[in-house]
């Protein structure tokens, strides 16, 4: 298990069993393979809300404001628009470099995404947060890789 799932566990022990999800079907639909730690994530908690503000998007959620893949789409057309009249962030100018999201802040129309560059293996991406309801980007530093990540 990677250790931040891990010690989230240890801190806000799962009230249920873990739940598998289709992700060679999810990872088809998106075009790339996901994080690691997301899967872990999503399987041991599933979708939803923690701590009434970060909504975690999940590929099996009948939702679609809050599943993974129908959000990217919508994610992903949204900002197609948005950067034709404001500057797309440098990150996101890397020639095959995306932005995918993964979890949304309630109430203030920001969202978590991964910037998935090509070269990097999905363990390896960046977080960015838009701030949503402006320009604002904020990335945290790389994910360093982890020499063993079973899925």
């Amino acid at each position: 298990m990677h250790p931040a799932v891990e010690r989230l566990t240890a801190l806000i022990p799962p009230t249920g069993p873990r739940h598998s999800r289709d992700w060679p079907g999810v990872e088809q639909a998106l075009g790339t393979p996901l994080p690691g730690d997301y899967k872990q994530l999503v399987e041991i908690y599933g979708g939803g809300v923690f701590d009434g503000t970060v909504w975690l998007l999940d590929p099996a959620c009948p939702d679609e404001d809050y599943e993974l893949v129908a959000a990217a789409t919508e994610r992903a057309e949204v900002l197609a628009c948005l950067w034709q009249t404001e500057p797309v962030p440098d990150e996101v100018r890397d020639t095959g470099a995306r932005v995918i999201p993964w979890a949304y802040v309630e109430g203030s129309g920001a969202y978590v995404y991964w910037l998935a560059r090509p070269g990097l293996k999905p363990d390896e991406w960046t977080v960015m947060l838009n701030e949503g309801r402006g320009p604002g980007w904020s990335t945290t530093p790389p994910r360093a890789p982890r020499s063993s990540s079973p899925s």
